[in-house]
């Protein structure tokens, strides 16, 4: 914005150029005024400049914004017992489950905001020059997995648990986990034959993929690959997020809802405890990456149902409040492809599919 005073300025350095003889659209063209702003600023036939009024213009609500009342249930919803917890991405799925909607997500983080209940936390990193990664593409479950080793403390300094964890890329479901006091090639080996046993992948063996860890990388478990028929994929050294679904995965174990103890008295009850956390993480925890269903309904192929569902709240919603809506509903399409480490021309072709 432009105050009077300079606008009066302009304005007279447009005229003096015009009384020496100058054209008023090239002198304008010369101060970076276009002339139809000049005619704004002082009508034909006036001699007054006129001020800028749009910092005392009074401007219409508009017809379809929400209501004090729908903002204070929107606030109440948020800070009950189930959602009090949880992000208005989390919040805005579950009621539609329900059958309920309030209003859409940028809705919720926008009141929210406003009542200074939305607060940013993390860090992030600037990103640095890396190689391409190997892409790996899953369209069904069991079809690409990735798996880690994670240390959890005991109460013992020094002493640490061991959590093996196989996750697979296409529903994010924990295929299968164990606890050890150890890290080694062996009980990866005997990890990754029993997740095969277990999700009946004898026919169809999934790509396996992992850092470059000791146990990752080990002549026992290398062997165990060859012979089971399972293709092995690694990440670029030193680069944690090629493997950035299986540390997602961590980092809500260490960090979500359900947090772990500072520290273990047993490998007894680190199990219990990882027991507990992958019953939630995989049939109660309705992941962000996969349109906000549990990783056990998207394994089974329950999600497509329960998402069609949200998309019949969604356009029953539009359709009784059509103004609220300027374009499309939420996108509750079914996510028919899932990439590890897309390049360019795989993730634009994810974003037309999914």
């Amino acid at each position: 914005m432009t105050s009077l005073v300079q606008r009066e300025q302009v304005v007279t350095l447009v005229d003096e150029a015009v009384r020496s003889g100058a054209r008023r659209r090239r002198a304008c063209e010369v101060i970076g005024l276009s002339i139809r702003t000049l005619q704004r600023w002082r009508p034909i036939g006036q001699s007054q400049v006129a001020s800028d009024a749009r910092p005392t213009a009074v401007r219409p609500a508009p017809a379809h914004r929400l209501t004090t009342a729908e903002r204070e249930r929107i606030v109440t919803v948020c800070n009950q017992p189930p959602y009090a917890h949880l992000p208005p991405s989390q919040i805005v799925p579950k009621l539609a489950d329900q059958g309920q909607y309030f209003g859409s997500e940028s809705s919720f983080y926008r009141v929210l905001k406003a009542d200074d209940q939305v607060h940013h936390r993390g860090s992030m990193q600037a990103p640095r020059a890396r190689r391409v990664p190997t892409t790996h593409i899953a369209r069904g479950p069991n079809e690409v997995w990735t798996w880690d080793v994670t240390w959890l403390p005991s109460e013992v300094r020094g002493r640490f648990f061991y959590l093996y964890l196989i996750s697979d890329l296409y529903s994010r479901y924990g295929v299968h986990w164990e606890v050890h006091e150890a890290e080694c090639g062996e009980l990866a080996a005997a990890l990754i034959e029993q997740a095969i046993w277990r999700e009946r992948c004898h026919e169809h063996k999934p790509i396996l993929h992992s850092d470059n860890g000791g146990p990752m990388k080990s002549v026992t478990l290398r062997h165990k690959l060859l012979d089971l028929g399972v293709a092995s994929s690694y990440s670029r050294p030193r680069v944690s997020d090629d493997n950035a679904f299986i540390e997602s995965l961590f980092r809500t174990l260490k960090h979500g809802p359900i947090a772990p103890p500072k520290r273990f008295a047993s490998i007894g009850e680190a199990r219990t405890w990882v027991a507990r956390f992958m019953h939630w993480y995989n049939h109660e925890h309705q992941h962000s990456g996969i349109r906000f269903v549990t990783p056990a309904e998207r394994h089974r192929g329950d999600d497509i149902s329960i998402l069609a569902k949200r998309d019949t709240v969604y356009a029953a919603a539009r359709k009784a409040n059509p103004r609220r809506w300027t374009t499309k509903t939420r996108n509750w399409r079914h996510i028919q492809k899932v990439a590890l480490n897309p390049d360019q021309a795989t993730r634009e072709n994810l974003d037309n599919v999914a």
